[in-house]
């Protein structure tokens, strides 16, 4: 098969998970498939490690930057279609939510979360008409349509039942890396890995640590997300907030965290949770349908619009010891089933 990558949307180090997931994908199937070509449609911003050095990997970078939305939309919409006309593709593959409405190559979109449509408050005004209308015609449009999780999955069916035939729920993988760790040197730390965006909760989170002196600090990983200034204003000299940081300097705090806390208010997935309990971290997290799917019965869960559930599960992950629980479970996911069951999604398309 020649089977395009559509990588317009990537931001490196600004657009969170799906990134991750994007990278640990391609590198997956670089490593079970000599056979299709792969053709990466990348962005300015985007540079060439993205794509395997396999030789049945090819980087076809676009003259457009993602950071300037309309345009990579437009992009997206007009220019893709040809390229994917002139490579002569099979399929087109969407890892980021859009695809190309008017394409006459198949198009198979992944859905990471309908958060647009559960949850609009989340997004700025000016952007949820947009995401409305373009996810809609990719889900009409898409042969197939991929779900990270069940509940995903549940939410496609609802908002958009004429997809309910076309979906394949492919969760995400876990970097073995995780599995590796040197935890033999804990710090005093709980961590949190989030976004800093409206429905991560990362205010409650904040403030039920704060409630009283703690002989640990909180550590807050990950991008700032437009909600990042609010977060900010309520930080303390006990709470540290990293911003977005490689993924060594990463992995570094996940082997020394003494606990993991996790209170978002909505998930497609819930990737940070399965690495935490890859690490052998003992693990809370919001009790909502995406995290019970990945940690199953070996976390903590809580209310996450409860401040006292918050300060409760705090007190009860930091004093807690590790537990193989969590890495048994971790290890039912991995990059190279995802990877398998979406080839076979796009062959199937």
């Amino acid at each position: 098969m020649r089977i395009g990558v559509n990588a317009l949307y990537l931001i490196p180090g600004g657009i969170g998970g799906t990134e991750i997931y994007l990278r640990e994908l391609l590198i997956a199937l670089a490593e079970i498939d000599s056979s299709s070509e792969y053709f990466v449609f990348t962005n300015l911003e985007t540079a060439r490690d993205l794509v395997p050095k396999q030789a049945n990997f090819h980087w076809k970078p676009q003259a457009v930057r993602a950071r300037f939305r309309p345009a990579r939309i437009l992009w997206e919409q007009i220019i893709l279609p040809l390229e994917s006309a002139r490579y002569r593709l099979d399929v087109l593959f969407n890892p980021g939510f859009t695809s190309p409405i008017f394409c006459t190559v198949p198009t198979v979109t992944v859905f990471h979360d309908l958060q647009h449509r559960r949850h609009p408050e989340y997004f700025r005004w000016f952007d949820v008409p947009f995401w409305r209308f373009l996810l809609w015609a990719s889900a009409r449009r898409s042969r197939a349509l991929i779900a990270v999780s069940q509940a995903t999955r549940a939410d496609l069916t609802h908002f958009y039942p004429f997809t309910a035939d076309r979906i394949h729920v492919v969760p995400h993988g876990v970097d073995r890396q995780f599995f590796e760790l040197d935890r033999s040197h804990i710090d005093p730390m709980a961590l949190c890995v989030s976004t800093l965006h409206p429905h991560k909760n990362i205010e409650r989170l904040i403030r039920a640590y704060t409630r009283r002196k703690r002989d640990y600090k909180l550590v807050l990983a990950g991008m700032r997300g437009f909600h990042a200034a609010a977060i900010e204003r309520l930080k303390t000299p006990d709470i540290e907030i990293t911003g977005w940081i490689p993924r060594a300097d990463l992995m570094n705090l996940y082997a020394r965290a003494k606990a993991f806390i996790y209170p978002s208010a909505f998930e497609g997935f819930g990737m940070p949770v399965l690495e935490a309990l890859a690490a052998g971290i003992p693990v809370a997290c919001s009790d909502i349908a995406p995290l019970r799917e990945v940690a199953g019965d070996t976390a903590l869960y809580f209310d996450p619009e409860s401040e006292d559930a918050i300060e409760v599960a705090l007190e009860q992950i930091t004093t807690a010891p590790g537990s193989e629980n969590g890495r048994a479970r971790a290890q039912q996911f991995s990059w190279r089933r995802s990877a398998e069951q979406t080839l076979a999604a796009l062959k199937a398309s």
